[in-house]
C-alpha cells in the first residue's frame, strides 16, 4: 500500500512554463544575443539551471552570471505568470486529508519552490521539500528522492514519485520508488511511454487512487 506521495512541481503542481522559458530566453539574449528554440529547454526541464547553461559554458563565474540573471527576472515575472493546475490543489489536499505523508522533489532552490507553493495554496501540506540547492546529485539521480524518504522516514516500497519529465521518472525509479506520469503538464505519453512509469495520470482526480 502506498502511503507516501513525493510530488515534482513545476510542470506538475503548477503550470511555469511559460515563465521559464521567457526566463531562459531573456538569459541567452542578455548573455549571448540570441536564444536557441524552446525545444532544447524542453529536453532538460526538471534539471537545475546550472545543468542547463553548462551546455553553453564550462566558465563557473559565466554560468553564475547567467543563473543569477534567469532569477532576476523569474522572481520579477513569478506570481504574473504561474498558477496551479486546475485541480491539483484540491486534489493534493484530499490526499493529505486521507493521511498521506506528502513530499516535495525540486530541481528549484528550496526558497523558489516555496514562492511557488505559497502562490497557490499548497505550503501547509508538505511534510518534507528537497531543494535543488540541498542535494549534491540533482535529478535524475536518486539522490532528491532518497532524501525525501529520509526525512519523512518512509520506506522507498510505500512511496510513489510523482512527475511530469523524463528526469522525474528515472529519479523516481534508481530511488526504488514507484513513479506516475502526469499528463496535464506539458509532455505527452509518447515522449514518456519508454520509460513505463508504474501510473499513467490523466487528470489531477487520478491522484486519488495512487493510495486508494
Amino acid at each position: 500500500m502506498l502511503t507516501t506521495v513525493l510530488f515534482d512541481l513545476d510542470g506538475t503542481l503548477i503550470d511555469s512554463i511559460e515563465l521559464i522559458l521567457r526566463s531562459y530566453r531573456h538569459t541567452m539574449q542578455v548573455h549571448y544575443g540570441s536564444a536557441p528554440p524552446d525545444h532544447h529547454w524542453m529536453t532538460g526541464l526538471g534539471t537545475p539551471l546550472w545543468v542547463q547553461f553548462r551546455q553553453f559554458t564550462e566558465d563557473e563565474a559565466q554560468i553564475s552570471a547567467m543563473v543569477a540573471t534567469y532569477r532576476e527576472y523569474n522572481l520579477a515575472h513569478h506570481d504574473g505568470l504561474v498558477r496551479a493546475y486546475d485541480g491539483v490543489v484540491e486534489e493534493v489536499r484530499a490526499l493529505d486529508a486521507g493521511g498521506a505523508r506528502l513530499g516535495l522533489v525540486t530541481s528549484k532552490m528550496r526558497q523558489g519552490a516555496l514562492r511557488g507553493l505559497r502562490l497557490v495554496g499548497l505550503d501547509d501540506v508538505f511534510d518534507a521539500v528537497v531543494g535543488s540547492d540541498e542535494v549534491t546529485h540533482p535529478k535524475p539521480h536518486p539522490e532528491p528522492v532518497l532524501r525525501a524518504l529520509e526525512l519523512l522516514g518512509a520506506d522507498p516500497g510505500t512511496a510513489v514519485f510523482v512527475g511530469d519529465s523524463r528526469h522525474d521518472i528515472e529519479c523516481g525509479r534508481a530511488a526504488g520508488v514507484r513513479t506516475a506520469a502526469v499528463l496535464w503538464g506539458p509532455f505527452t505519453r509518447s515522449e514518456l511511454e519508454d520509460l513505463d512509469p508504474d501510473y499513467w495520470l490523466e487528470h489531477p482526480r487520478d491522484l486519488a487512487r495512487l493510495t486508494a
